[in-house]
Order: C-alpha cells, then structure tokens, then sequence
C-alpha cells in the first residue's frame, strides 16, 4: 500500500510516498528546512506545504516527531520549541493537512523501518536504532517488540546530555574532526552498551551514509551497523505506522 511519511527534523522536514510492503520509497525525497520558530503551527504549515510538493490526494499521513507521544499528546520537545509540549499532535496535523494522521516517536518511526525491512529484521535479542542528527534518537525493541518513547539523547552523560557531545549536530557546532567525532561516538556507544548490553546498534540519521569517515575509531567489541534504508528510515516507518 502506498502512503506518505514525514519525518520532521531539528533542522529540516523530510517526506515522500512509500510502498509500506516493500519499505521503500515510491517519490523523490522532498525537505523543507524546519521553521526558525520551531514551534507546532509554523511546522504544521511547512509540514503541509511538503505535503503538497509531494502530490498525495488520500489516505492517512504517518508523522514522525522529535518528542515523546503518548495517546496523541507531545510530552516532550527535543530540538524543538517547548510550546509542543501538552499539543494534541494528532488534531494538529490533522486540521493542517487535512487528512487522518498518525503521529509517533520520530526516531521508534526509524526503529520499526530498520527491525521490518532494515539491518534489524528477524533479529532477536535488544536491538537498539540511534538516529544522529540535530540530537540524538532512539529505538529500543527486544524480540522485536518496540519498548516506545525512549530518549537516549537526553541521559545524563558526561557533563551535561549525550546528544550535547555525540550528535551530527554537536560535531558540527564543535567543528569536529571525523577523528574527534569517532571517538566522542564511540565513548557514548560504550556506555549504551555498557547500560543495555544491545545485541546490535543500529546508526541512522544523516550521518549515516559517512559511517566510513569515522568507523575506525568504534570498538570492535560493539556490535554496531548503519541503518538499512540511512536517513530514509524515518519516513518509511512514518508511512507504515499509518497503515491500520
């Protein structure tokens, strides 16, 4: 069946059609750089000019979200404007896009792409996806069963959050070298390991497809791989999380 996913971002607002039986994609990526305001009408509003630059007519639209969701209500608001938090996202998205919509976890939305098409599938065991972009996100399954809403970003990690030291977005603020990155990934890699014992880790999210930059400086006691579909992964499991 095919229908949209959109993945909203810290720094930019992704989406496309998507064949959810094959878990790929059916129209050219579009983005949208995300509002400078961040806040959930100006992302509902770009949301909805994406939706039209995509052409999509019916159906329902499966949204992927930089927060955690619990029955329709945004409970967090990471990288975004903090008036997200208590917004009924489904009634949000709805009213701006005129269709039904399901709204979920944005980096669960990556997690359920990868364990049903991606690096993740028939694995069993804890499988953990970590999508690195603006933050960081998580997916925890074990068994294949989503453990939802985890924010393994926002730990408590050195001197403040991970996220503040091992996302894309900390190495492009500290200018870091692929070196320096490695080895400030790796560190956090560790630690998630060393608190979950993962039978795998899953790297989504932009910086996925430079993996080879910096892989060399990843332990090679970690077992660690890049997401299947990259930074697709959340718009593809958007669109699957709307197939009821």
């Amino acid at each position: 069946m095919e229908l949209v996913g959109i993945d909203i971002g810290g720094s930019g607002i992704k989406g496309a059609r998507v064949d959810t039986k094959k878990g790929v994609l059916r129209s050219e990526r579009l983005k949208i750089p995300t509002p400078k305001s961040k806040k959930p009408k100006d992302i509902a509003d770009t949301a909805r000019r994406l939706l039209d630059q995509i052409g999509y007519k019916q159906g329902t639209i499966g949204i992927g979200i930089p927060a955690v969701v619990k029955d329709n209500i945004c409970c967090t608001a990471s990288n975004i404007d903090k008036s997200w938090i208590g917004c009924n996202v489904e009634e949000l998205f709805s009213d701006a896009l005129g269709h039904p919509v399901n709204v979920l976890n944005d980096a669960d939305a990556a997690g359920i792409a990868e364990m049903t098409f991606g690096k993740g599938k028939n694995k069993k065991g804890t499988i953990i996806t970590l999508t690195l972009g603006t933050g960081i996100g998580s997916a925890l399954f074990r068994d294949g069963i989503l453990v939802p809403n985890t924010e393994f970003g926002h730990l408590k990690y050195k001197d403040s959050i991970a996220e503040k030291h091992a996302s894309n977005g900390a190495r492009k603020k500290k200018d870091l070298s692929w070196e320096e990155y490695g080895k400030e990934l790796n560190d956090f890699l560790q630690y998630i390991d060393f608190v979950f014992s993962p039978n795998l880790m899953i790297i989504g999210g932009g910086i996925s497809k430079k993996f080879d930059n910096y892989k060399k400086y990843i332990a090679s006691n970690l077992n660690v791989t890049t997401a299947g579909n990259y930074n697709d992964s959340g718009i593809i499991g958007a669109a699957m999380s709307a197939y009821k």
